[in-house]
């Protein structure tokens, strides 16, 4: 489906990916996606009945931007690291310019004075495409298994 260039970019991609959004360098995010982007996290019943309500739902790198601006600036919460186990992605097929794959996560929390604990458990349907820059998220959709969650989903998954 993809040559092997590819394939090694788009698995660069996700490692690049969880390693920014674990480093806590908020900045990075936004630039894994084109301009005209869509960013949700989702629950699984939600996805497979085909339901449009989303725990967070981002339509633009603005918004993205806005996002990290209330994560870095606003947003009051117990701090927490955050680290992201990622599987290798699957390519489901490739379509007029437009990667379309698939990975499982797992992200753990650790609170700075508590044991680590499994945070979010899911898996990224995602659209990709080239640009000048490389390859980008068009779409990201987190769809995580669990219909319960914790209080508040802070940090991108």
């Amino acid at each position: 489906m993809v040559d092997l260039q590819t394939w090694f970019g788009l698995q660069q991609l996700y490692a690049d990916y969880a390693a920014a959004v674990d480093s806590g360098q908020w900045d990075l995010w936004p630039e894994f996606f084109i301009d005209d982007c869509v960013y949700k996290l989702q629950p699984r019943e939600n996805h497979e009945r085909g339901l449009p309500l989303a725990t967070l739902a981002l339509t633009s790198k603005g918004m993205l931007k806005d996002r990290v601006y209330g994560i870095t600036e606003t947003l009051y919460h117990d701090p927490y690291y955050q680290r992201h186990v990622v599987g290798a992605p699957i390519v489901r097929k490739v379509e007029n310019g437009k990667i379309h794959s698939e990975a499982n996560y797992a992200v753990f929390r650790t609170k700075y004075d508590k044991a680590s604990t499994v945070f979010n458990v899911g898996r990224y349907i995602d659209t990709i495409v080239e640009t000048p820059g490389g390859l980008k998220f068009a779409e990201r959709l987190c769809v995580f298994d669990s219909e319960m969650i914790p209080n508040s989903i802070i940090y991108p998954i």
